[in-house]
């Protein structure tokens, strides 16, 4: 069984029975990023140390938390600010820019049990249609290496569609998480204004701002 093939519901049921580890998971999707992401390039910045520690963690559990993001992981545009990882926003303005403190959003799924995998490509300070604005990489989309994944969040939908993540984060301001992944055939949600704290979100419009998710 391929568990970076599986959805977030499908990977929670087999951790809540104890079939599957979370240290699985996690290995099995940095194999799925080692195999793809040099051609693909979704990732800035990967978490394998640390994400793995954190699974070993998770393991040795006794009690499993209800939520379904409980052993999850899950990649970040890098536009939503974690302590200790480097936040960029894919500019060379903040090519060394490590937060001291995680996003709201970060904390609560931290909270949950989720797992940080790395931080995605992007346009330039989320502006941009393409991802082609990124000052590092230029994202691929998976169906067609020729093609782009859309942006500004086109690291997390093309990592999502490429298996490299279960589900990712990004942030919409005029279309940003759904024009990526309507280009990469996943799902993406701009939830209502103000339902998710934008606070360490790296702002564009901040009247317009939203993190939104990603998924399969």
């Amino acid at each position: 069984m391929e568990l970076y093939k599986l959805t977030v519901h499908e990977l929670s049921k087999l951790l809540k029975s104890r079939e599957i580890s979370c240290t699985e998971i996690v290995e099995s999707i940095f194999n799925r990023i080692k195999e793809l992401d040099g051609t693909i390039q979704s990732y800035i910045t990967l978490n394998e140390k640390q994400a793995l520690e954190r699974a070993s963690e998770i393991d040795k559990q006794t009690n499993i938390d209800n939520s379904s993001l409980f052993g999850i992981p899950v990649a970040l545009k890098d536009n939503i600010c974690t302590k200790n990882i480097k936040t960029t926003c894919s500019s060379k303005m903040l090519e060394d820019f490590v937060p001291p403190y995680n996003a709201t959003v970060v904390e609560k799924l931290l909270e949950k049990g989720s797992i940080i995998l790395g931080k995605t490509n992007m346009d330039e300070f989320a502006m941009g249609s393409s991802n082609e604005q990124s000052a590092f990489l230029e994202t691929k989309n998976p169906w067609d290496l020729e093609a782009v994944p859309g942006g500004s969040s086109g690291g997390s939908s093309a990592a999502v569609a490429a298996d490299e993540a279960v589900y990712a984060l990004g942030s919409d301001t005029g279309g940003s998480v759904r024009l990526p992944a309507s280009f990469c055939g996943v799902v993406g949600l701009k939830p209502t204004y103000g339902s998710i704290s934008r606070y360490g979100l790296i702002s564009l419009a901040p009247s317009l701002d939203q993190i939104g998710i990603i998924t399969k």
